[in-house]
Order: structure tokens, then sequence, then C-alpha cells
């Protein structure tokens, strides 16, 4: 009988992290879905049957280590798929430190963190870490600063990454997607003060479908980065 793969993943409630999830869940891979509080870990249970969780607030990475000591985690982690995010614009001029550390925290300091604490596992199954990024990740414009930032940071801890463990049959991936119909997006056009359309933009499912195509490639290729850009 094969062995049905483990997957961590972060972001599972809404957007990309959500349809990633169904699609794992429905082809019947074990899942274990991070949540920022009890509540929302009851909810993500309740919406995948017979899927772990774990609770840990991503915005206090300090705390994820006593978090987790606190619960138990698997023991088999054939991916971790970094796709929670946050985002806030706002001009140089206009941002503040909580708004700075509150970006980098979700989506540069957790993610590393959250790696480090399962590197272990992933080095045993010779696993697969993805980072969904952001076309931020590549390229910065005005008020996108502190969100662009902590993307570049995150593709610079995928490159190291990838580079510290290939000997250990780690592979590394990073996703940028354009701009994809989700809340995120939502809150993004809200604070333009634009009209929010989401046939305008790319499907989560689509990059869903990119995302398991990098996990699901044979062990002879590894796609280091992959862009994703809105095909309207």
């Amino acid at each position: 009988m094969a062995v049905m793969a483990t997957h961590v993943i972060t972001g599972a409630g809404s957007g990309i992290g959500a349809a990633v999830a169904r699609r794992l869940h429905a082809r019947g891979d074990d899942l274990v879905l991070h949540a920022r509080d009890a509540g929302r870990a009851k909810e993500l249970a309740a919406e995948f049957p017979g899927a772990r969780t774990l609770v840990g607030d991503l915005a206090d990475p300090d705390r994820l280590s006593w978090a987790f000591s606190h619960q138990s985690l698997p023991d088999r982690v054939d991916s971790l798929l970094h796709v929670a995010g946050v985002v806030d614009l706002g001009r140089v001029g206009d941002l503040t430190p909580k708004s700075w550390r509150h970006q980098l925290n979700v989506n540069l300091v957790a993610p590393a963190e959250l790696t480090r604490h399962f590197l272990p596992q992933l080095r045993a199954s010779r696993g697969h870490v993805v980072f969904v990024n952001s076309g931020a990740g590549l390229a910065a414009h005005a008020d996108w600063s502190a969100y662009a930032a902590s993307k570049h940071g995150l593709k610079a801890l995928a490159d190291s990454l990838r580079h510290e463990e290939h000997a250990n049959g780690v592979r590394v991936t990073s996703v940028y997607p354009g701009r994809t119909a989700s809340p995120m997006q939502a809150k993004v056009h809200q604070q333009e003060g634009k009209d929010y359309d989401p046939g305008k933009w790319i499907d989560p499912e689509s990059v869903a479908t990119a995302i398991l195509m990098s996990l699901d490639l044979p062990r002879d290729a590894e796609v280091n980065d992959l862009t994703v850009r809105p095909g309207n």
C-alpha cells in the first residue's frame, strides 16, 4: 500500500492555500493545517475532515517554538507549503514600524522559523519546501515597500535554503503569482481605492495547479522559480 504524503500548509483558510489544501485533501494526502488560533483550527478541521491542525500566531514568530512545544508535530513531513501572507499598502513616508514588523514577521520571519522546525522531518523524507511569494518579490512599486521588502526577503530565504539543503535532497520552490482573486486582493483594491472584479485576476485554482505540478515533478528535476501571471 502506498504511503500518503504529509503536507504542512499555512494559509489554508482562503485563496491559494485553500485551493491547494482542497486538491491535496481530495487525492487522499495527509494534511497538517496551520491556524493562528484554536477557533480557526476548529473551522479548518471541520472543512477538511481527517486533517490535523497546528496552532501558532505567525505575527509573533518568537512564540511559535513555545506554541509548538505544547502540541504534537507530525513525525513525517513531505512538503511544507508557506502560503499565508499579509499586506498593508502605504508610502514609505507614512508606514509605521508596527506595519513594517507585522508584514516582515508574517511574510518572512515566521516562514523561516517554521522551516527551521520542520527541517529534520523534511531531510528525512527528502521533502519539498514551497514559498508562495509574489510578483512584488521580484519588483517593488510605489506604496508596496514593506510588503515587497518582505517578499524580496522571502526569495533570499528560499534561495539560501535551496543551496544549504540540496545535498540533503530537500527541494525548494518559489512561486511568484501575479494578482490572484482572493480576500487579500479584495483588501488591496480597497486600499488602492479601486473597484474589485475577481474575474480580472488569476483563479487560485490555477496557482494551485502550478504548485502541485512542482510537488509532483519526478525526483530528477526541481522547479526553482515559477512565475504565474494573469492570462486575461
